[in-house]
């Protein structure tokens, strides 16, 4: 059976061995420990997998608590159906915050459009302004 130090599953996932331990807090991978006081961390293939399937959600925006019921459900001997309906709910539930969020990043970015070109506006006018006035001085 493969076996991985918490070193080289850093370096393979490019992530730092603390956040290995806090996924290890958090219940997502549970390690072996061997050693003087079981203080060394020997991570399985099942702790590998967990651990890059956490790292997948992740990068999908999913919270832990939602990435630890799916890499549990993963495990379990459960039918593949109901895991599949209830992943679908939950990417659903992301779909549904991450377009309000592109909505509002729309409805803020054409709000800085709108006061940008109405500062443009303005020193535009302050230029008109004033420029006239400054060559009758000099001159």
């Amino acid at each position: 059976m493969a076996t991985y130090t918490i070193t080289e599953l850093a370096r393979e996932f490019d992530i730092t061995p603390r956040a290995i331990r806090f996924y290890e807090d958090q219940g997502l991978i549970s390690p072996r420990r061997e050693g003087a006081g079981g203080r060394t961390r020997v991570y399985g293939a099942r702790d590998r997998t967990r651990l890059k399937l956490t790292l997948r959600g992740k990068r999908l925006g999913l919270t832990l608590s939602e990435i630890k019921d799916l890499v549990d459900m993963y495990e379990s001997p459960k039918d593949s159906a109901a895991q599949m309906t209830s992943f679908l709910a939950v990417l659903a539930r992301h779909r549904e915050s991450l377009e309000q969020q592109r909505e509002d990043i729309e409805v803020t970015l054409a709000e800085i459009t709108a006061h940008e070109a109405q500062c443009r506006q303005m020193l535009q006018d302050a230029k008109h302004k004033s420029g006239p006035a400054r060559n009758r001085r000099a001159a």
